[in-house]
């Protein structure tokens, strides 16, 4: 059976989608307030700069240039709040101020939105976005379409140049950047998956589905949604809105079709399976060559630090997936693998539980690590054997010790810390980076 039918609908640019008036550049001329400099605040700044008067709050960073202090706030008038993702309104210097300016509030995607018509693709879910909006780039690239990528896979979409009409954008979306996005609006959306994640922020998970489902919030039956059958939270927030973009059910293929179409052992687990299955049910819509899709899928070997394979022998498997944040974003990896040391540690989420199912349990042995032990230990208590350390360095240095001394054939130390990183790294890249540097040394000893 062949899983990659042909589209009767069209692809970019065929279907004129009419534009709300009222949403045309709605910032130029106005007086705004960015709050937050990080990346999307400052390049928000920038580009904001000449079309308006534009003003810079941070919490902390007061020393920043053009920067302004809360009484200056307080005592002016805004006509729009450009809040940056990381900013979190119940926990914020001014959040008092803040809420009572709701309706004020827009995003850096708005903004975007407001300025430019051009055809996007755009992708959220709590696992898999980075290596989906990868992916579509590289495939797009390979048709010789102009091509941006852009979000919170590290370029915020105001910092990108030489934009034309023809350019199209794979944008990932995080909950905390559509959270606040009031007009942003996307061809085609994409939600992969919902599971329990940053409850610490949005407090409830019908927050976080109602967070990511403003992804598919459009004014036209011309615009397209992709999701996952399958998926318990997306098909029940499904049956509770009314939609208006046609929504596209994407089932997950099996296995042994993606070993017979590409052979490639990055997409043997469930959540890569996922990621795939969503590229075949997109490249199917956009009328994207066969061929190119094979080409670009059969070469994909992961992002960094998104359960990478950094080191690999007959005997020895490492993976650093670094960029697991929780539970959830871990589960499928360790089905995946036999005879699994498995690191983890750091801030758990909020809520977070652990729901590997029970046959796997004796495959695995965890070796957890850091200042919230007791978090992990009370959810694998029972269910996986596990030792605690006190540190990152000390528990891969008994794994060392322990698996010199094994025979079984393979073995496989999964770097999957289910965890922020923030108790002693600066982001999950640091954290990655200080894992690659631990095994090096121990695979010279």
């Amino acid at each position: 059976m062949d899983y990659f039918n042909n589209s009767s609908y069209d692809w970019f640019g065929n279907t004129q989608i009419k534009i709300t008036e009222n949403y045309l550049s709605i910032f130029l001329n106005k007086r705004i307030l960015i709050y937050g400099s990080g990346k999307s605040g400052l390049s928000t700044l920038e580009f904001l700069k000449n079309k308006c008067e534009v003003f810079l709050y941070d919490d902390f960073k007061k020393n920043l240039k053009k920067s302004i202090g809360e009484k200056f706030i307080l005592k002016n008038q805004f006509d729009f709040i450009i809040i940056s993702p990381g900013i979190d309104l119940n926990k914020c210097k001014l959040s008092g101020y803040l809420k009572k300016n709701l309706e004020k509030i827009h995003t850096d995607l708005d903004v975007f939105y407001s300025f430019y018509k051009n055809d996007c693709i755009s992708v959220t879910g709590t696992n898999g976005k980075s290596t989906t909006c990868q992916l579509l780039y590289e495939i797009l690239s390979k048709h010789k379409y102009d091509v941006k990528l852009a979000g919170n896979i590290g370029r915020p979409i105001l910092s990108i140049k030489n934009i034309k009409s023809k350019t199209i954008f794979v944008i990932e979306a995080s909950s905390y950047q559509l959270e606040y996005s009031k007009i942003f609006q996307s061809k085609y959306a994409v939600i992969l998956n919902i599971a329990p994640d940053h409850l610490e922020r949005h407090k409830t998970i019908n927050n976080y589905v109602k967070a990511k489902f403003k992804i598919l919030d459009n004014n036209s039956k011309n615009y397209f949604g992709f999701v996952n059958k399958k998926d318990l939270l997306t098909t029940n927030e499904l049956r509770k809105q009314t939609i208006k973009r046609k929504i596209l059910r994407v089932n997950v293929y099996p296995e042994n079709y993606i070993k017979e179409k590409i052979d490639n052992e990055y997409f043997l687990n469930e959540a890569n399976i996922e990621n795939f299955s969503f590229i075949m049910a997109i490249s199917n819509k956009l009328r994207l060559k066969k061929k190119i899709v094979f080409e670009i899928l059969k070469k994909f070997k992961g992002l960094r630090f998104r359960q990478q394979i950094i080191y690999k022998n007959s005997f020895l498997t490492i993976i650093n997936d670094s960029k697991s944040t929780s539970f959830s974003s871990s589960i499928s990896i360790l089905k995946n693998k036999l005879n699994i040391y498995w690191l983890l540690g750091g801030i758990p989420k909020k809520g977070d539980k652990f729901n590997l199912p029970k046959k796997y349990y004796t495959n695995i042995k965890a070796f957890i690590y850091g200042r919230n032990k007791k978090f992990f230990i009370k959810q694998l208590k029972g269910k996986i054997q596990h030792s605690n350390f006190n540190n990152l360095n000390d528990a891969l240095k008994k794994i060392f010790l322990i698996i010199n001394k094994k025979n079984f054939p393979k073995k496989n130390i999964i770097f999957s810390p289910s965890a922020a990183s923030f108790d002693s790294f600066k982001n999950f890249e640091d954290r990655g980076d200080h894992f690659n540097k631990l095994i090096k040394k121990y695979l010279n000893d």
